[in-house]
């Protein structure tokens, strides 16, 4: 079975809602290369225009190859499949952080300050203001504000005599880059407040999916102690109808209705004796500590279809006995929802494979199917993603929801797309978080 490298870092299994969005981050890093496609493009633009259309010489080979390297490096996320869709506060600080910096360098190479162009120096700075911290918010004011008191006294002098006297084309051009931040911050800040809104709502799913997985929970619990506590006193009526049964003769009145006591006293204890036992979709997780490969087991089995088949197979990679892991609710819902998409898109056959050591452990779940499309595999995990082209309804929740359940156990998930074409997830758990699961719910 292949490796599948962890690549999503997971809260603690007592992590509430907020401190989950705080370290996965709310901003989209598809959004953050899409904007700075856009700024490139505008770079290349304005640099066209001034050099070759408006005839002011600019310092091309410094300008070109500072633009380029931003290429490169924006090209080098988009590459990053297995990156996550969403970054962290650090990672987005360094994003923006970046860009303030790729700007102050284009800025000192033409004019500086009163190139008119500076404006957009604020830009990146009101982006990371939306969605980042407080203190990865002054880190870039700080950054900003250094990057314009060394523009404010060193940079190149502007092209040509455009500063002179307040040309028409200078306020052309200030005019132009007012208007350019206005129209890219308006539409970004759409767009932020677009997802925040679908984050909010997917969050919202799946807390109302584990609310009710842990409302199962407690009925069977409850359902356990009912039967438990009843047996003593249903046993006592048995006891008497019977006796009852043997002292009244058989055309007595009474013995039709003794009898019929006797037939409701044990198929209530026989009742009492199914929920004791815990059917199918009543589940007593908090009760025992189960080998992970039997939650896998049971998390699977309200979804097995026909003509699907699902090979469990599991072993240690050193000397160390299976995890024992207590059912809790966040874990057999989210490992249920996954299951549930690979039995769903399977042409045959679904795997499940189970691996631990002495620090860690580790489920990879296979299926034969179409596998994921590779354009969307850095994008797994948001919400209203459908991932693969089979027709079937859902809101594109499914993977959102159990990935966001997977971490409140402290796993990290990955996905992949085999060698043969179908689909792989790797769920991975340090051995301590195993231990905690059950103890924080």
């Amino acid at each position: 079975m292949p490796d599948l490298t962890v690549d999503q870092s997971a809260p603690s299994s007592s992590a509430d809602t907020l401190t989950w969005r705080r370290n996965q981050g709310r901003v989209s890093q598809r959004t953050l290369i899409l904007i700075r496609w856009v700024g490139i493009a505008g770079q290349l633009l304005t640099v066209g225009v001034v050099h070759w259309a408006l005839e002011y010489a600019l310092p091309l080979a410094p300008i070109l190859a500072v633009i380029a390297i931003t290429a490169a490096v924006n090209t080098a996320a988009m590459l990053q499949r297995q990156s996550p869709s969403r970054l962290s506060d650090r990672d987005a600080t360094l994003y923006l952080a970046y860009d303030i910096i790729q700007l102050a360098v284009l800025l000192y190479l033409t004019g500086g300050l009163l190139n008119p162009f500076a404006v957009l120096l604020l830009a990146p700075l009101l982006i990371g203001a939306t969605v980042l911290r407080r203190v990865a918010v002054i880190a870039l004011t700080v950054l900003t504000l250094a990057c314009t008191a060394i523009l404010a006294l060193w940079h190149e002098p502007l092209p040509g005599d455009l500063w002179e006297g307040g040309s028409g084309l200078y306020r052309l051009g200030l005019w132009v880059a007012l208007s350019l931040s206005a129209v890219v911050l308006t539409a970004y800040i759409w767009q932020v407040a677009d997802e925040a809104q679908q984050m909010d709502a997917a969050l919202s799913a799946s807390q109302l999916a584990l609310s009710r997985e842990q409302r199962i929970s407690a009925l069977g619990g409850l359902a356990a102690a009912a039967a438990h506590e009843l047996g003593t006193p249903l046993a006592t009526i048995s006891l008497v109808a019977k006796e009852l049964g043997r002292e009244i003769p058989d055309d007595d009145p009474l013995a039709e209705d003794v009898r019929l006591l006797i037939q409701e006293s044990q198929r209530c204890r026989r009742i009492l004796g199914d929920l004791g036992r815990a059917p199918e979709g009543i589940s007593q997780t908090a009760v025992t500590r189960q080998p992970l490969t039997a939650i896998a087991d049971q998390a699977a089995l309200p979804h097995r279809i026909p003509g699907i088949d699902l090979i469990f197979t599991s072993g240690p990679d050193e000397t160390s006995p299976e995890p024992r892991v207590v059912a809790g609710p966040a874990l057999v819902h989210g490992l249920g929802n996954l299951l549930q998409n690979a039995i769903q898109f399977a042409d045959s056959r679904v795997s499940v494979n189970v691996r631990w050591n002495r620090t860690t452990a580790r489920l990879v779940i296979s299926d034969d199917g179409p596998g994921y499309p590779p354009a969307l595999l850095g994008r797994l995990g948001e919400p209203y993603l459908s991932v693969r082209d089979r027709d079937h309804e859902g809101m594109g929740l499914g993977i959102f929801i159990a990935t966001t359940l997977l971490r409140r156990t402290g796993a990290s998930v990955s996905f992949a797309n085999s060698r043969s074409g179908g689909a792989q997830v790797a769920i991975h758990w340090d051995r301590d978080h195993l231990d905690q699961i059950g103890r924080d719910l």
